[in-house]
């Protein structure tokens, strides 16, 4: 419950909407009370004044009360729904804003230890159930609190016995249910929120590996895995809706013991006459005002995942991120970097084993370096170290003779581009695609990039406005290369740090993506991460990496001089090439 005021305090921004929302909810259940009071003692008054022989009675205000009940009811229900859900996805829109905003300084260290359907689920799922707070919980709270204040005093210029029995019983349902469910419904709550996570990831991660599912059958079937989990899941949801139907039961035996005791306080009072309009008025507002306690006696039973949505929520909002940046850059030459690594140690945690121990490397500027080493050797980690996804433990990276930590992110992202080993290509546009790493480019910019990399076949057609499709589906290996190369072009960052840029790809266009990398980097300080040796003789310097440590380094002529480790790759390529 107390995560729960985190987020209360996001509100203020839309305070004044969502008041206007529980007031005109609060007006639309006033507005049904009266017409349906109105309605029974207006019935109730022209029958009993024709059997009692009066010919004059004045049905003018009653109709008049009756038609403008009606329609306020209908404006006053148009306008809060306008309101209130209008008010509920500022403010959802606002929670997401300021939970991204907290999220995104972790990555990726502080959030290494979530599984990416589990963040997802947090941001989008856990997101939108905290909308409940306001409208299952808050909104029907205070809108059946004002309902009963008014229809008590309403009523008590009828008679004052009734007035205080039918506010003191709302008063109590408003009192007691909510406590009282929330418990009762606490444990199906619970539940939901935590199958409702489950399936959702596991619904990601199979759709994720769906080829590989598909291409290599598990022994346990995925799928029955999925099918158990939505079975609980939605087992638990009808023990809620019994829950919820309970709660209505209830709601409704106390309104018709309600109307017996009101008929009996009237009883006493009209001995000669019981049957008066006065009555008829009262019984209809009783059932009327009831219907106020209907979303009361269930707010409560959707606390639970509320509660715990927030607390998922605030897992991720407490927690610090492990790199932080300066406000102020530092000033060096944008137009060609020298990078040096020092001394560094590293370790993914404080227990863990060492990655990197003692690594040392220099970059002259515009000179380009090579990484090799087997898997799990540190390679990555030391490109993940150069964008300062983490901190090394020791040691210092220094670009320019200034150290890393010196510099603001944006400087940071403006000095180094990253060409990942999986492309990212979004269901997009083919501008917007490329507009990712320059937002401010032109039209000409966008083609010129293009051009450079060989890829004026995809301004064939519609040109830039050509649609990509879900992770570039029309593009094959060499071209999304190709455009993830495009891209580092328009960034024009004087460092360039390549993971893997010729893995997936046959030995053509291997060849000539390795060509197009020298190209375009002539006047750039590259060092790139491979284990794939096509065209790798023409980089300035080798260095061969093992567990954490350069163990070899030189150029090609001087490594196969040497004939030792890079030797031996090139034997054992050069091998199963052969064959």
């Amino acid at each position: 419950m107390k995560a729960l005021f985190t987020f209360l305090t996001l509100w203020r921004r839309h305070r004044w909407q969502l008041v206007l929302g529980v007031l005109l909810a609060t007006l639309t259940l006033l507005a049904s009370v009266g017409l349906l009071s109105l309605s029974g003692w207006f019935l109730a008054a022209s029958a009993m004044a024709g059997s009692a022989g009066i010919y004059t009675f004045n049905y003018m205000l009653p109709a008049a009360g009756v038609r403008g009940a009606a329609i306020l009811r209908t404006v006053a229900r148009y306008l809060e729904r306008l309101v209130s859900h209008d008010a509920t996805f500022k403010v959802l829109k606002h929670l997401r804003v300021t939970i991204f905003s907290k999220i995104y300084p972790l990555a990726p260290a502080g959030t290494s230890q979530f599984r990416q359907g589990d963040l997802l689920n947090r941001f989008v799922g856990d997101v939108e159930t905290l909308d409940h707070l306001y409208l299952r919980v808050l909104s029907p709270m205070i809108g059946a609190l004002l309902v009963t204040l008014v229809v008590g005093v309403g009523l008590s210029y009828i008679n004052h016995q009734a007035a205080l029995m039918v506010a003191g019983v709302m008063i109590i349902v408003i009192l007691l249910f909510p406590p009282l469910f929330y418990r009762v419904g606490k444990p199906a709550g619970e539940q939901i929120a935590s199958l409702s996570s489950a399936y959702r990831q596991q619904l990601t991660t199979h759709l994720s590996a769906m080829s590989e599912l598909l291409l290599y059958p598990p022994r346990q079937d995925w799928r029955q895995e999925l099918e158990q989990t939505e079975k609980k899941w939605l087992a638990t949801q009808a023990r809620q809706q019994n829950l919820n139907a309970l709660a209505q039961s209830i709601i409704i035996l106390l309104t018709g013991l309600t109307i017996v005791a009101v008929f009996v306080i009237m009883s006493r009072h009209q001995i000669a006459q019981i049957a008066t309009a006065d009555n008829a008025l009262l019984v209809f507002c009783v059932l009327a005002a009831f219907e106020a306690l209907g979303p009361v006696a269930t707010a409560f039973l959707h606390l639970s995942e509320v509660s715990i949505a927030a607390e998922r929520l605030n897992q991720l909002l407490t927690q610090q991120p492990v790199v932080t940046f300066p406000s102020q850059s530092v000033a060096i030459d944008d137009r060609a970097a020298e990078l040096s690594i020092e001394g560094v140690d590293f370790a993914y945690s404080p227990t863990g084993p060492k990655v990197l121990e003692h690594l040392t490397l220099t970059l002259a500027a515009k000179q380009k370096v090579a990484l090799l080493g087997s898997t799990g050797c540190g390679k990555t980690t030391l490109l993940q170290l150069l964008t300062r996804a983490w901190d090394p433990l020791t040691g210092t990276i220094l670009i320019n003779n200034q150290p890393l930590t010196a510099f603001s992110e944006p400087q940071l992202r403006s000095t180094i581009t990253v060409v990942s080993q999986r492309v990212a290509v979004f269901n997009q546009t083919l501008r917007e695609n490329l507009t990712l790493a320059q937002p401010l480019a032109d039209d000409a910019q966008l083609i010129e990039s293009l051009e450079v990399v060989g890829l004026t076949t995809l301004l064939e057609g519609a040109g830039l406005d050509s649609w990509l499709g879900e992770g570039g589906r029309p593009l094959s290996g060499g071209e999304r290369r190709r455009l993830a190369i495009a891209r580092a072009l328009l960034h024009n960052a004087p460092i360039w740090l390549l993971d893997e840029p010729l893995e997936g790809l046959d030995a053509q266009t291997e060849h000539l993506i390795m060509q197009l990398l020298l190209r375009v980097t002539a006047e750039k300080t590259v060092l790139m991460v491979t284990h794939r040796l096509t065209g790798i003789e023409a980089v300035d310097k080798i260095c061969v990496m093992d567990q954490g440590h350069i163990i070899e380094a030189g150029t090609h002529q001087q490594l196969m001089a040497d004939k030792a480790r890079y030797y031996a790759f090139r034997q054992r390529q050069q091998g199963h090439n052969g064959r």
